[in-house]
Parts: structure tokens; C-alpha cells; sequence
């Protein structure tokens, strides 16, 4: 088997500031350690059950994994690869299985004080066909779309909850809940281990296929600013809402991606 993982820092245990998820910032070392070490987690279990192992560094610049802390044989992806596939860059129809380390609750929810959907400083929030999506709704329905199923996410209770609701019998990690501008967290440790035994278990069993894609796609962005919503209606396609807020219908998930990496 050939495993894809898609790593995030919002998610794991301990975050709780913005500070610690940017350069510089108070926490910022601790936060990319505990990335580095939950998704190593993740790796492991996947070595185990004799899988090909492909990580992705998907938070800011993409550059805040350690590779010395994951496992030998482990290939690690660091930066942007400059196309619409963002934090599953690399994944293809060769993979047979997806897994979301450290992601976060979604721009529309209370349930993170580190929530957001893609650039916090850019939306508002997302919908995909008059629902809420977070950045695991986005790129779960692009992986669908290649065929390669998502087998488990971990990170804040809010976004594990939001993900099975969506994915149903998809596995659940939560490192943490957050309540108003804190996060009540489990031990690094125990998280850490838990995941290593989900992502076991996961892998024991027969891997569920992706879902079936819908008939189309309509994706609603709400920019922050009014300048943004202006410049997207320039893209073939995107319609203007309000000063505030486009939409763009497409057949695919990959084609919703493509129009939001030039409208961002």
C-alpha cells in the first residue's frame, strides 16, 4: 500500500496562539516539534503494516517538519509546488489512502481559536455547495476525485467532529478542544499514541473506497476585503454575490481548487 499524509500545525496538541504557528513566534519551535512528532506517529503505523510513505508539509511556507523525527523511509515534501493541489501536492491515483495530521476547525465555527479555512488573513469563510467547508472538506473531495479514499484526520475535537459528519467512518484523533481564546489539551504523549494505534487499526482493516463525486460543484468565497471580491470576478466564470462574496460552479473538486488558486 501507498500512503499519503498531509500534515497541518493548528491541529496538534498544545497550540494555541498564532504566534506559535509563524517564524519567530513565541512557541513556534515547540509547535513544529509537535507537528513533526504527530505525524511521525502516523508514519509509523504505516511503516508497520509495510506501506510506501509519502508526507506533505502543508502549513504556511510548508517548511516546518523536521524529517530527522520521522522514520527512515519516510519521503518527505517541503514548499509549494505552485499548483492548485496546496497541502495533497504530490498525491496522485497511485495512493491508496490519505491521512490528515494537525488540522484545525473551520472559518465559520467557534470551535478553535485557531480556526480559519486556507489563509486566515484572506476569507471570511467557505461554502461548497451551501455548506461550510474547512480544509479538510477541500481537499478530502479532491482526493475523492483522484479515487484515493481519506482514512483518518487528527487535530482540534471541533475539526474531527465536523469531518466524520461529512465522511462518515472516517477515524478520529482530537488533541485538544478549544474554548473561547484557550485550548484544553490532552498530553502531547498520549496523543502521539493514539495515533499510532488509529492509524494501526485503520490500516488492519479493508480500506473503504472514496466517496462518489456530486454532479457539480459550487463553491462561495467571503474575502475579508471588498478589493479581493473585485479582482476574483475577473476569473472566467466567478460571479459576483455582493461587494464581499463570488461563487463559481464547476464538474470537479480539482476544477473548484484551480479557480480558488487564482482567486485567493
Amino acid at each position: 500500500m501507498k500512503i499519503f499524509i498531509s500534515s497541518d500545525i493548528e491541529g496538534v496538541s498544545g497550540i494555541t496562539s498564532w504566534d506559535a504557528t509563524r517564524y519567530g513566534g513565541k512557541g513556534y519551535e515547540e509547535a513544529c516539534r509537535q507537528m513533526s512528532l504527530e505525524t511521525a506517529a502516523a508514519c509509523r503505523a504505516a511503516l508497520k503494516k509495510g506501506c510506501e510513505v509519502v508526507v506533505k508539509d502543508g502549513h504556511e511556507d510548508a517548511m516546518n517538519i523536521d524529517h530527522n523525527l520521522l522514520p527512515e523511509g519516510v519521503e518527505l515534501i517541503r514548499g509549494w509546488m505552485n499548483n492548485p493541489m496546496s497541502m495533497l501536492g504530490g498525491l496522485d491515483e497511485s495512493f491508496d489512502g490519505v491521512i490528515y495530521i494537525g488540522y484545525h476547525s473551520g472559518a465559520w465555527t467557534a470551535n478553535s481559536p485557531l480556526k480559519h479555512t486556507c489563509e486566515d488573513y484572506v476569507y471570511n469563510w467557505f461554502k461548497i455547495n451551501d455548506k461550510y467547508a474547512s480544509e479538510f472538506t477541500i481537499n478530502s473531495q479532491v482526493a475523492d476525485q483522484l479515487g484515493v479514499p481519506s482514512l483518518l484526520i487528527s487535530g482540534d475535537e471541533g475539526a474531527c467532529r465536523d469531518a466524520a459528519a461529512e465522511y462518515p467512518g472516517i477515524a478520529t484523533v482530537a488533541a485538544k478542544k478549544g474554548i473561547g481564546n484557550a485550548t484544553w489539551n490532552r498530553h502531547p504523549g498520549d496523543v502521539i499514541a493514539e495515533i499510532e494505534k488509529a492509524v494501526e487499526e485503520v490500516l488492519s482493516k479493508p480500506l473503504p473506497s472514496p466517496r462518489k463525486l456530486e454532479d457539480s460543484y459550487t463553491m462561495t468565497l467571503c474575502y475579508k476585503e471588498f478589493q479581493k471580491a473585485a479582482a476574483a470576478e475577473w476569473f472566467p466564470g466567478v460571479r459576483r454575490i455582493d461587494d464581499f462574496t463570488v461563487s463559481y460552479t464547476a464538474k470537479t473538486p480539482m476544477e473548484l481548487s484551480r479557480c480558488r488558486y487564482f482567486v485567493g
